[in-house]
């Protein structure tokens, strides 16, 4: 006599199935475990081992310029740089250093940029009799001639601290003050990223700017609130694109030297 064929639910098989699935599933990722287990280590290393893309070579002197940089002023000439007007840089020129001639302006580049590595070098002038906080050795370094990273001869100058050297203009004080007395020769450098806009011309995300001041770190990644002011709130405004890197002319001979940028 023929057994009767046993009728299964829909739910029972489903069941069924899943249960056999879930067999198959942890079999699968026991013998993947013990595949694992059976290799060497060095081939277990291989696999989180990453080959592309291989890094471009740069060439990074003691002392000198990385060879992908732009080099903005090696005491050769001025023809990187132009008034604010308008035409030739105006400021005095003599060997390796340029110095802010009082009255004339302040210069850009001609080179638009948007976010960089910035090197330069300052040096505030020695005379300073009669001449406190902003009065001494007083300029600018503007990214995208909007955002300032303030120079000033703040040794031994009291100021309010959201304008000292190494300041992001009237919004971020520095870490630490790391300034050297007037007529040494001071170092930034600086990480910049520019903000973004979207295409209606709204702030997508605002700039970021790291400063280190003589080596050391002053600014650490710090959200920039807009363009400086010097009265009033800062405010993004308007979206724009890359545009040059600004000097400023704030009455006072300070000298730049062995400036140089790098397009991030």
């Amino acid at each position: 006599m023929q057994r009767p064929i046993p009728c299964y639910s829909a739910t029972t098989l489903v069941r069924a199935t899943g249960v056999g699935m879930m067999a198959l599933s942890f079999a699968a990722i026991g013998g993947e475990g013990a595949q694992e287990e059976a290799l060497e280590p060095w081939q277990q290393a291989e696999k989180t081992e990453v080959w592309e893309p291989v890094p471009p070579v740069v060439e990074a002197p003691a002392d000198g310029v990385p060879s992908d940089a732009t080099v903005l002023f090696d005491g050769s000439d001025l023809s990187a740089w132009e008034a604010e007007e308008g035409g030739p840089a105006p400021w005095h020129h003599q060997g390796e250093v340029m110095t802010v001639k009082r009255g004339a302006g302040g210069i850009r580049t001609r080179q638009a940029f948007c976010d960089v590595q910035l090197h330069l070098e300052w040096r505030a002038p020695v005379d300073i009799e009669g001449m406190d906080g902003q009065d001494r050795g007083n300029s600018g370094v503007f990214l995208q001639e909007r955002y300032e990273i303030q120079v000033l001869d703040s040794h031994d100058n009291a100021t309010y601290p959201n304008g000292q050297a190494a300041s992001v203009y009237k919004q971020h004080i520095p870490l630490v003050n790391a300034s050297r007395p007037p007529g040494e020769w001071q170092s930034y450098d600086i990480l910049y990223t520019a903000p973004r806009f979207d295409e209606a011309g709204e702030l997508e995300s605002p700039a970021y700017v790291t400063v280190l001041h003589n080596d050391v770190l002053v600014q650490h990644h710090v959200e920039v609130q807009g363009t400086t002011e010097w009265i009033g709130e800062p405010d993004y405004g308007e979206a724009h694109g890359c545009a040059p890197i600004f000097l400023q002319d704030h009455d006072a001979a300070v000298s730049y030297r062995n400036i140089w940028v790098r397009q991030l």
